[in-house]
């Protein structure tokens, strides 16, 4: 338990490093998806918004419970495991979120593209802290 909660402290701080870095170069590498975030299907209320820097401390937490019960399924070096676990969560978690959230919600499939990237990486990057972490 003790691994799972020290990995989820780890991964939950990388995860929200990566949140920060990725809203701060959103508006440079993709201005026009950043143009998509004023559409009033946003909301735009600093209170809610700081919910952004908590999702990740709940993937971290999560991911790693994840990884605790199932890192014995993944197979290769700790790459193809972090890279298989971002793959496992695309296809489980997020690629579902976004069918549905572009089906009830007004965006653009390059914002839900940008999304899918995004929930990829997270979970890929937890994954390669976890497999250098639980070897």
């Amino acid at each position: 338990m003790k691994k799972v909660l020290v990995s989820g402290i780890i991964a939950s701080a990388a995860l929200l490093l990566f949140a920060f870095i990725c809203l701060m170069l959103m508006p440079i590498l993709l201005p026009k998806v950043a143009e998509e975030y004023y559409n009033p299907a946003f909301v735009n209320d600093p209170g809610r918004n700081a919910w952004y820097y908590v999702q990740p401390i709940v993937l971290g937490f999560s991911l790693a419970w994840f990884w605790n019960r199932f890192k014995a399924v993944l197979s290769g070096n700790w790459l193809v495991q972090g890279l298989e676990m971002g793959l496992i969560y695309l296809l489980i978690a997020t690629l579902p979120g976004m069918i549905i959230t572009f089906s009830a919600i007004d965006v653009s499939l390059l914002v839900i593209a940008t999304w899918l990237l995004y929930g990829f990486l997270q979970a890929s990057l937890a994954g390669l802290i976890f497999a250098k972490m639980h070897v």
